[in-house]
């Protein structure tokens, strides 16, 4: 029961096949679609990217407008803080003048009480020189007389 196996060298046979025979398929029946109208592709993509560029320059204008009616809020925001600001400004000079003037009244203050001070002080001083003057005078007069 043995049987022997022929050992094939891997390669294909070279034996050639009866021109003129090839093997025939059965064609399948087409489905038949229904016939559509042909509208031209280009003028379809012109209408397509006509709609869509109307979209966009709507929704562009209507950015635009929100843009521009925010920034004329900001703008008059901004208008008014600087108004305040002005004020503000305003009063912080009337208030710096204030104490400037009342500063310098006081200086004047200070300067007419040491003025008045040193006129004090140099009288008295005018007046103790002059004592102490009559008093080396009276106690000279009195040295001549003793001797």
């Amino acid at each position: 029961m043995a049987t022997a196996k022929k050992k094939t060298s891997g390669k294909k046979s070279t034996a050639r096949k009866a021109p003129g025979r090839k093997k025939t398929t059965a064609k399948k029946p087409a489905a038949k679609k229904k016939a559509a109208p042909r509208r031209s592709t280009t003028a379809a993509r012109r209408k397509s990217a006509a709609s869509s560029r109307k979209a966009l320059v709507k929704r562009l204008q209507k950015d635009l407008k929100t843009s521009q009616a925010a920034l004329k809020r900001a703008q008059a925001a901004a208008r008014e803080e600087m108004k305040l600001f002005r004020v503000a400004a305003l009063d912080e000079i009337d208030v710096l003048k204030d104490q400037l003037k009342a500063a310098l009244k006081r200086e004047k203050q200070l300067v007419k009480q040491s003025e008045a001070r040193a006129k004090k002080i140099l009288a008295a001083g005018e007046a103790w020189e002059k004592k102490q003057i009559a008093l080396f005078r009276k106690m000279a007069e009195q040295a001549r007389k003793k001797k």
